[in-house]
């Protein structure tokens, strides 16, 4: 079982002519329906709202069979994203939090959705910048078991942060107990202002993790360990937008690394991390070349390289 604890929210998808497209999204939601549409059992950790909006993400989860861990749904309202699209399908976010389903989810809830520790755990995304979730998260990880694995994707949005220095001291007590951190080299860019990748990944990698994988759009995706790196070109792919990618991009290495029984030890064999990596961007560049986060099921993946 991979559990991926977090928010979900939705996307309303502003287009050039100013109308809203209506998306469920948060990167945390679109990693438990990566995962579960590859194929593994996920559970999603999160509040959802009891108004419309939270209906259609609980829909969506179990369409995917997604397993809802908190299934009352919340007398908050539904947590939303802006998303304006730029160049090249590029997404600008800003967002409504405060009060919102997503953010009051609390330890008990958490420990409650989780009664036994499950193989892999994927954390991140906006609840780590909101409280009593971003505080909730950050116990659940730092007292998960050795045996689990724990997969830490940032995907940093100043525009939510309220406070940087808070926000960074939490993400180093988790990134003391992650063994995966997933950043784009946006994230990267956010917590070591002026490094270059490879700097920016070597002080991650100091605070603990075994290893670094780091998206960098339509460039290849590297990912690092504290003696070797990975460069894995992303195939070609017609854009539609890139909601989402990264997060598929996590989803998706968590999954092929779940369907082969790797385990946190095997994270230091460069051979099988290329391997993960070159699976997970072929699921992220066809993620890409849909409307709104809507990773590919596992039949859309046959002949693909690592999915073979």
């Amino acid at each position: 079982m991979i559990a991926v604890a977090g928010e979900a929210l939705i996307d309303l998808i502003i287009g050039p002519a100013g109308r809203a497209d209506v998306r469920p999204g948060g990167g945390p939601f679109n990693a438990a329906r990566t995962i579960a549409r590859l194929g593994q059992a996920a559970v999603f950790v999160g509040r959802t709202s009891g108004d419309r909006f939270g209906q259609l993400l609980r829909d969506c989860l179990a369409a995917d069979g997604v397993q809802l861990g908190v299934p009352d749904p919340a007398a908050e309202p539904t947590t939303l994203a802006m998303v304006h699209l730029g160049a090249a399908g590029v997404p600008e976010y800003s967002f409504y939090l405060t009060g919102t389903a997503a953010s009051e989810l609390d330890y008990g809830q958490l420990r409650a959705a989780l009664p036994a520790w499950p193989d892999a755990l994927h954390v991140g995304s906006l609840g780590l910048a909101m409280d009593p979730i971003g505080a909730s998260l950050e116990s659940l990880i730092t007292s998960a078991p050795e045996t689990t694995l724990v997969m830490l994707d940032p995907n940093c949005r100043p525009e939510a942060i309220t406070t940087r220095p808070q926000y960074l001291g939490r993400l180093q007590r988790i990134a003391g107990r992650a063994d995966v951190v997933k950043a784009s080299v946006e994230d990267l860019a956010y917590l070591s202002p002026g490094a270059s990748i490879e700097a920016a990944a070597a002080a991650l990698l100091r605070a603990g993790p075994a290893l670094v994988l780091v998206s960098d759009g339509p460039r290849p995706a590297r990912a690092f360990t504290a003696g070797d790196e990975v460069s894995v070109p992303v195939p070609a792919a017609e854009v539609a937008d890139t909601v989402g990618a990264g997060d598929a991009l996590g989803g998706a290495f968590l999954s092929w690394w779940a369907s082969r029984q790797r385990t946190r030890d095997d994270l230091r064999r460069v051979d099988e991390v290329a391997m993960a990596v070159r699976a997970a961007v072929e699921v992220s560049a066809l993620t890409c070349t849909r409307s709104g986060a809507e990773p590919p099921w596992a039949a859309e993946l046959a002949g693909r390289p690592g999915w073979s």
